[in-house]
């Protein structure tokens, strides 16, 4: 069963029309199992899942349910057991480790719940050296990832402070900035706020948000109603299978019967 919350007639038109959206993304009988000495563990079971172009796609489940597992199939981070994963059409998961290199290089941003910044190279630099992979002019390259800090809310006077020197909500939005430096597809994002006060997870959803609503793609894993309620479509897992999914109007700010439409979808899958 899939759900949907309705409010009015342009709502209904949004939430519509997403299921005309290009899929970028595509994953068929997914499967994996890892091994240990003689056991295996069964993470993922026939999955099958497409990622629109322009969606907030939110993984939601129990722990061990495999959420951070598919996210990393899809991204290439992982290769599956069985089953493939296409993007664009084409089997990414034929490729080989240089090309799947290539693919996160030319096509996915990824934000984890720790930051990973180099605490010995400044904000600007630590931006600047993913830039690099893509990018080879490095005053084009400083001028975009400056207009990227600033509209994450860092002005010049962070560009060049390290790391340990911002708080813990500043250094992950230059995390999402260095996620995107390079125009990626889909922006990956596993609990990214997972490590953050309240304060800083609402900034940092923010970010993610106004991101979306510029068209930037987001597959992300969280364990929060809060984060979750950012998605406009949000899949729920249970022992390495999509038990159903809710799709919602894109985010306007907090919403009561969003809030209450998506606690009772969850209520439903027993979280």
């Amino acid at each position: 069963m899939q759900t949907t919350i309705q409010k009015n007639d342009t709502a209904m038109q949004d939430v519509r029309s997403l299921n005309t959206k290009e899929v970028i993304l595509e994953a068929k009988d997914l499967c994996k199992t890892f091994s240990n000495d003689s056991i295996q563990q069964h993470v993922l079971k026939n999955l099958n899942i497409q990622i629109r172009k322009g969606d907030f796609t939110v993984i939601m489940g129990d722990s061990g349910a495999g959420k951070s597992t598919l996210m990393y199939a899809l991204s290439g981070m992982d290769r599956p057991s069985l089953g493939s994963i296409s993007y664009g059409g084409e089997e990414i998961s034929r490729y080989n480790n240089d090309k799947l290199a290539l693919f996160r290089r030319n096509h996915c941003g990824f934000v984890f719940q720790q930051n990973y910044l180099n605490d010995t190279m400044s904000v600007l630099d630590n931006i600047m050296v993913s830039g690099l992979l893509k990018h080879k002019n490095r005053k084009e390259l400083a001028e975009k990832a400056k207009k990227l800090l600033s509209q994450v809310g860092l002005d010049e006077k962070s560009y060049g402070k390290f790391p340990n020197q911002l708080s813990g909500g500043e250094q992950q939005r230059v995390a999402l900035v260095r996620s995107v430096i390079n125009e990626p597809e889909v922006l990956f994002a596993d609990e990214p706020t997972g490590a953050l006060n309240s304060q800083n997870t609402n900034a940092v959803l923010d970010v993610l948000t106004g991101m979306n609503h510029k068209g930037q793609s987001i597959v992300m894993v969280t364990h929060t109603i809060a984060a979750a309620e950012r998605g406009n479509r949000i899949l729920y897992l249970r022992d390495g299978v999509i038990c159903d999914e809710i799709e919602l109007t894109p985010y306007s700010g907090p919403d009561k019967e969003r809030h209450a439409a998506l606690r009772t979808f969850l209520s439903n899958m027993g979280w």
